[in-house]
This record gives structure tokens, sequence and C-alpha cells, in this order.
């Protein structure tokens, strides 16, 4: 299947197996100084083996004194030794390696200790900088030659120039980040002259056979003055001129929400920087990498049969399945578990630096543990049962059976999946529904049992006796207790996602969370006028950055009124009242949406028949406590893997 998308492809004297190419994504795997870790290296071993035709190991520093902890170096002789045990573990597993240097510039931010080296004099996260002088430049240059000659010497077999995403090479070459008045700056050939004095020192240090990547913004996002497609265009083309052989095109940057196309989310569209890439590869007649939220084979061979680009970016398609390639190439695309675009492992894991040391994925829970994590079969097979069929308990099940369990689910209702689907009823999330949906298939064809319409009640445990119980029967909507809140004009955001209700003329939404929040895309969609009502200083306060930048973007374009630092006091008839810091007011509407939160449903009752019993008994997800559900997931994957 897929016969395009799995062809070869011979860049140089490169020859890739196929057209999947996992992109350079932050993990903070790496050690202190920017060493390689064997948590890395089982990474990148992982997605190898599972089909991937070239790993590009990610933003790899060129220079010491500003290259971060625990993202990748290359700055230093020294580091050569642990890079050819990566090459090698990517060589032995099938695939083929590159890496990306990067010089962060702003994004160092990251280590307080390391340097932030900027186009400009500026302030940023309460410093002040001095733009980096001629001379520095220079070492900068030197830098990158020497950088890519190690990786020649680690055994990469092709390496990757990063001039995008407010780096610093992007720096340079933007007319909305470049202020410089000397040779540097100011007009196109300047700023041109950074980035290209580093494409030169790269592809000076390695052998001719050996093919060039960049990593390139189609356009700037939200940047007044920012690079225009056609500038983009016309720099690559003289990138090409000097060295550059592929073109690996992005969008974003981090000082503006441009940062939303960088790691997009659910929200955005799938596939919305392909026509960009076509574009840019129809102009300049280079091979050309798409890159946005492609994440289904069927989309990535649509793409390439439409001739819009010679290779396809699928970064988080392979960190939530790294055998992503092997099961599309052979038919088994049902088996599949596909991204979501939540952002809550990848993105908002590795921003969270005091709860996270590395990436993680909301859909696999064993990414960065592929090596010690590794499912081994149980000595005795235990009968499991699992309360609740949510995606906390779907997921116990999938590693139950792995493992040579017998899981057998108990759902109350008619159907697998739980919240996720609720989730994926808003408007945008079909994705998250039908993945809901597709994994609920899966672990019924993987072989468990599922007795729909069965809540697991301590009767059934007395009499059954499984081995081990797993309460995972989530949680439920908070009922507000607020005068007027019994009123036929009140109901709960989950009824209005399902479909259940549907509230009249003007609606006052209390509570503006996630839950919230959507539930007032949902409302607005429908023709509603709508305002959301947060008792705190902000909405949206459970949701990662980026998802925050685009839900906030949609709800401003659908004129959703947003009211925080409110005080619901009471619902009357003629709307809610509030209490704000400029005093008490009535908010009009015609409806009441409540959506201030869930709480665990109570499991007591199960403990107790288990422990007569004689049975094992595990609580996970939002039964045990209302979370994300990266939580609830991770919970499920834990639980089953020590069963």
């Amino acid at each position: 299947m897929y016969d395009r998308l799995f062809s070869p492809i011979q860049i140089r004297g490169l020859e890739l197996k196929n057209r999947v190419v996992l992109p350079a994504m932050g993990t903070r795997m790496a050690g202190e100084k920017g060493e390689i870790t064997p948590r890395l290296v089982a990474y990148h071993a992982a997605r190898a083996a599972g089909g991937c035709g070239l790993n590009i190991v990610e933003v790899a520093a060129v220079h010491t004194p500003s290259a971060p902890a625990h993202f990748v170096s290359i700055s230093d002789d020294s580091l050569i030794g642990g890079h050819k045990k990566l090459t090698d573990a990517i060589h032995q597993s099938g695939g083929k390696a590159a890496i990306q240097l990067w010089q962060g510039s702003i994004a160092t931010t990251f280590d307080p200790r390391a340097e932030m080296l900027v186009v400009n004099d500026m302030e940023f996260a309460g410093k002040k900088l001095k733009a980096i002088t001629t001379d520095r430049i220079q070492e900068i240059v030197e830098c990158y030659g020497k950088a890519a000659a190690r990786c020649a010497e680690a055994g990469y077999d092709c390496l990757e120039f990063h001039c995008a995403h407010n780096y610093l090479p992007h720096s340079f070459l933007s007319g909305g980040l470049n202020h410089r008045t000397d040779e540097y700056g100011g007009s196109f050939e300047n700023r041109s002259r950074f980035p290209l004095e580093c494409i030169r020192a790269i592809r000076n240090a390695i052998p001719e056979e050996m093919p060039l990547f960049m990593r390139i913004d189609a356009h700037d996002d939200y940047l007044p003055g920012g690079l225009t497609i056609e500038e983009i265009i016309e720099f690559c083309r003289i990138a090409g001129e000097n060295g550059v052989d592929v073109l690996d095109v992005s969008r974003g940057n981090i000082i503006t929400a441009g940062s939303v196309y960088e790691v997009p989310p659910i929200d955005i569209p799938r596939g919305f920087n392909v026509e960009n890439a076509a574009r840019i590869r129809r102009e300049t007649k280079m091979a050309t990498i798409a890159v946005g939220r492609i994440n289904t084979a069927e989309q990535a061979e649509a793409i390439l049969e439409e001739d819009k680009a010679d290779m396809v970016v699928m970064g988080r398609a392979q960190l939530a399945d790294p055998e992503f390639c092997n099961k599309a190439r052979e038919g088994r695309t049902e088996d599949i578990i596909h991204c979501v675009g939540c952002n809550q492992g990848c993105y908002d894991g590795f921003c969270d630096l005091r709860n996270r040391p590395f990436i993680t994925c909301l859909r696999n829970p064993c990414l960065g543990h592929e090596e010690e994590w590794k499912l081994t079969k149980a000595e005795t097979p235990k009968r499991v049962y699992i309360a609740g069929g949510g995606m906390a308990g779907l997921e116990a099940a999938r590693v139950l059976l792995m493992r040579g369990h017998h899981p057998v689910i108990f759902e109350a209702g008619d159907r697998l999946g739980g919240q996720f689907i609720t989730a994926g009823q808003a408007p945008g999330k079909e994705e998250m529904k039908q993945a809901a949906i597709s994994f609920g298939r899966l672990v019924e064809r993987s072989g468990a049992e599922v007795r729909f319409h069965t809540p697991l009640t301590p009767e059934i445990i007395t009499e059954e006796k499984p081995d081990a119980v797993i309460a995972a029967v989530g949680s439920a909507p908070i009922e507000l207790k607020l005068p007027g809140s019994e009123k036929k004009m009140v109901c709960q955001a989950h009824a209005v996602l399902e479909h259940e209700v549907e509230p009249e003329g003007s609606v006052c939404v209390i509570g503006g969370g996630l839950v919230g929040l959507e539930a007032a895309d949902a409302l607005a969609a429908a023709g509603h006028p709508v305002k959301v009502l947060e008792m705190k200083d902000t909405a949206g306060e459970d949701l990662g950055m980026l998802r925050k930048i685009a839900v906030m973007q949609k709800l401003g374009g659908e004129s959703v009124g947003i009211i925080t630092s409110a005080r619901c006091l009471e619902i009357i008839e003629t709307g809610v009242v509030v209490e704000t810091p400029e005093g008490k007011e009535t908010v009009a509407c015609d409806s009441v949406v409540l959506a201030v939160g869930s709480a665990s449903r109570d499991s007591s009752a199960l403990k107790e028949a288990s422990e007569k019993a004689g049975a094992d008994f595990f609580v996970i997800g939002d039964a045990k406590r209302a979370r994300r559900a990266i939580d609830a997931i991770a919970e499920g994957f834990e639980t089953a893997r020590q069963v």
C-alpha cells in the first residue's frame, strides 16, 4: 500500500528507502552537557525499526556557550563518540540518520546558564541583551563548519541547517526581526549574509556526496515587516546555489502567536502548510519536504501523488506510534494509533520543566522509555475486570492483552472511548472522536471481552471472583450549588457537547476552562450569542499554551464574549447575576450552561468487594482524580504493566 510514500528517493549520494521523515523535534532527552544518552538512542532506534526513512536528530547546538542543558549538542569533539552510537543504532535498525544544526538565540531561555545570542539589542525574559558583534558572528559561522565536520565523522548520512522559528539564522534573515544597520542588516542581501555564510561553512566541511537540508519558514506569521513567501523563494534559490539540496518547509516563530504553527494543535487544519511547500517547490525547482499536521498515511500519499512535495514530515504520528511506517506499508492502518494533535505531551510536556524531564505522548506513554519499559509476558495470566471503557480503561486493556492477561471491560453505556468522544464532539475535534472509536475497535479486535450496558458491580466481583480489578469509572460534571441552578434554562456542558440538549437563544457559559470554552465554541457555531463567565482572572488555564492561542483566536472570530474575575451569585430568569471588580451586574441570557469542572466517581464499593474476593484493586484516571487525559492514559499503561 501507499506506493508513492514507500518508494525510494535519491539525494546526492544518499538513497532513502521511503519518503517519511521523522523531524528534529525537541525531546530534552540529552544529557546535562548535550551528550547523547541511552534514552535518546532507544527513542530514535525505535522509530527507525518502525520503518521510518530518515530520522533527523533534534536541534543540535553548534556553539558551547549558548548550548542549553538537555538539548543535543555537537559543539565539541568530545561529543562525537555519543553521536556515533546514535547513528550506529539508527543504521542497525534499518534507517538513515540526519542531524539538525542549530543556534537557538532566545530559545536558550530554557537554561539560564546558556548565553542568548540575538540579532539586535533587545529585552527578553527580563534581560537586556546586546546585539551579537561581527566578530562573534564569524565565530558562530566557524562553529557551524566545525560542527558539520563532527557530524560527518560521527556517521550521519545528511545534515539539516535550521533557518526558521526565530533561531539566530532566521532572526538575521527576517526583516521583522533584524533591525541592524551594519552589513548584516537592512537590505535583503545583507539580511541573507549570515545564514548564507553558515550554509557555505557547512557545505565546505562535509563530503560532496552528503546532502544538506534546510528548515525554512514559508513566511513569517504575525510579524510586521516579516518575511514573505516571495522572499523565502528567493532566499531558497540562493541557498540552493550555495549547496542546499532539500527544503524542509515549516512555519512559526516564538515571539508571536505564530508559535502555534510550530507544533500545531488539533485546532489547526491538517496539512495547513502543504500548499506553501508546493509553491516553493514549484518556483525553486528544489526537492521539498511538506510539514504541518500530516498524520495519516492516506494524507501523506495524496500529497506525494499530487506532486506537492518530494517527502513528508510525520513527526508526532511516529511519537504516537513508533510502528506507524511498518503498519502503513503492510496495510495494517486499522492498527495505527494516531496522533490527535492534543499537544499535551509533545509540546506542553516539553515546556513543563518542573514536572516532566522530557517529552511524552498522550497516546503513547512509553515514549522516552522504549528500552526500560519493554512489555514482557506475565508469568501467570490473570483475569482482570476493568470498570469503564474510557481511554484509561482501554489503554489498560491493550497492555494487559499484550502481556498475556485476560481483560474484561465493563461499560455502562453503549460505546467505548468515554469523555474522549465527548471532547471530540466539539467543532474541529472530529479526529479525537474517531481516535477513540478506532482505539475501542483495536482493543476489541485484539481479544478483549467487552460487556456493554453492564456497569461493574460488587455483586459481579463477588460472584465471578476476578484476579484483579481496575476502576476506570472516570468523573462526572460537578453540580453547581447556586441559587437558580435548578431552573429549566440551565444544563450541563457535557449534555450540550453530546447534543443531548439544545439551549435556547443567547447563552451564558459558567466556567471558562477547556470544557466551557469548547461548549461555547459549539454553541457559537450553532448560531447562539455566547458569553463565558470565569471566576479566575484568565480563561483557558487548563489548556496548553498553543491550544489556548488557537481556541481564543477562534472564539474571538465567533464574537464569544469572555468575562473574567466574575463570581456568579445567582441565576435568574433574565440571566446570571455576577460580581466583578467593577461591582454587581446581571449578564443577560436566555439559557445557562454549566462547566465548572468534574469530580471523581466513587469506586469505594468496588474496592471493598475486590478486597473481600481477594482480588488486587487499582484506581486509575479521573476515577482517582479528575485531570488531563494524558495522566489517565499513562496510569492505564503503568497499572497494566505491573499487574
